[in-house]
């Protein structure tokens, strides 16, 4: 093991830098050994069958990882509402509950990519710094090119008709959704895009989309085709579906639960599907890499007291 550090550290950006990847999907597989690149020495927890394990040290528990890292990174997708953190790579489940918040030391970021208000709250209370990684723009607009590939590519396997042509509603004009609506637009697609922000309509016309207003959405509904949802809050509600064509999809890419009503969507035969986590579905390698470039910077922020070598030596070319 020893071995494999001395070879990382050659390069040296995360020179002496002990950072714990904690399960994940894909992505981690691809980020570990851009990480190994910048000098970073990995501890895994929930890594012990992935194709990395054997160029990483493996630990047991929380308390294993918490007492030699300087950080903490856990998986974009978060944790499920008991807490359950995505491993793929792991037969073990591994719980972010109140018994292993205890155990990591206040001076040890914990970065996440979405965390529950419970987690936040919980994370507060201890005094730990939880930092939220997709939250950032330069995650969250790199995040939404294999986002609005892999929407699509459902899309297209769940409906009769192309792209090209369609009525498509693109719910919410956030980072993600710009980007959704302009692949849209580029594939020929009719495409609608419901915000609240005049400035929003505004800028969703100069792309060539029809704006609505999204507190009319109940009366515009019944155009959609295929409707792609980015808003995390209850917007597909009954009364919207209700107005929904029976042969209508439903791409609900919001963090969970998402903004639809799944059990009403059912009862009316309307498609809908919660799709969550795309880019480590669709596109693992590109989604890994660019959070290996990104991270340096975050680290920077927040251990700016750990040796390390500030040269962002990420070759743009290299990093996707």
């Amino acid at each position: 093991m020893e071995e494999h550090k001395n070879e990382r550290q050659e390069q040296g950006v995360f020179d002496r830098m002990v950072l714990a990847v904690i399960g994940g999907d894909d992505r981690e597989i691809y980020l570990i050994p851009e990480l190994q690149k910048l000098g970073a020495y990995i501890i895994g927890l929930g890594l012990e069958e992935s194709l990395v394990a054997d160029t990483i040290e493996c630990a047991d528990s929380f308390a294993e990882i918490a007492a030699k890292a300087d950080a903490l990174l856990f998986p974009m997708f978060g944790t499920d509402e008991r807490g359950l953190v995505k491993a793929k790579y792991t037969r073990q489940p591994i719980i972010l509950n109140k018994e292993a918040l205890d155990i990591i030391p206040q001076h040890v970021p914990v970065f996440i990519g979405w965390a529950r208000p419970a987690l936040r709250a919980a994370a507060e209370k201890r005094g730990l710094r939880l930092i939220e990684v997709a939250n950032r723009d330069e995650v969250a607009i790199m995040n939404s090119v294999p986002s609005a590939e892999g929407a699509i590519q459902m899309a297209m396997e769940s409906t009769a008709i192309t792209i090209h042509g369609s009525e498509s509603f693109v719910l919410g004009f956030g980072r993600f959704g710009l980007t959704l609506a302009r692949t849209l637009l580029g594939m020929g697609a009719r495409v609608s895009v419901a915000a609240r922000k005049p400035s929003d309509w505004a800028r969703a016309e100069e792309m060539g989309a029809r704006a609505v207003d999204l507190a009319y959405l109940e009366k515009e509904i019944a155009k959609g085709q295929i409707v792609f949802n980015t808003i995390p809050a209850m917007v597909l509600s009954r009364p919207v579906l209700d107005h929904m064509a029976p042969d209508a999809v439903i791409i609900d890419l919001a963090s969970i639960p998402g903004g639809t009503d799944f059990e009403y969507a059912r009862k009316r035969g309307v498609k809908a599907m919660l799709a969550p986590g795309l880019p480590g579905i669709v596109a693992p390698k590109t989604a890994g890499h660019m959070l290996a470039r990104v991270y340096p910077s975050i680290l920077a922020e927040y251990l700016p007291d750990v040796s390390w070598q500030r040269s962002v030596a990420i070759k743009e070319g290299e990093a996707c």
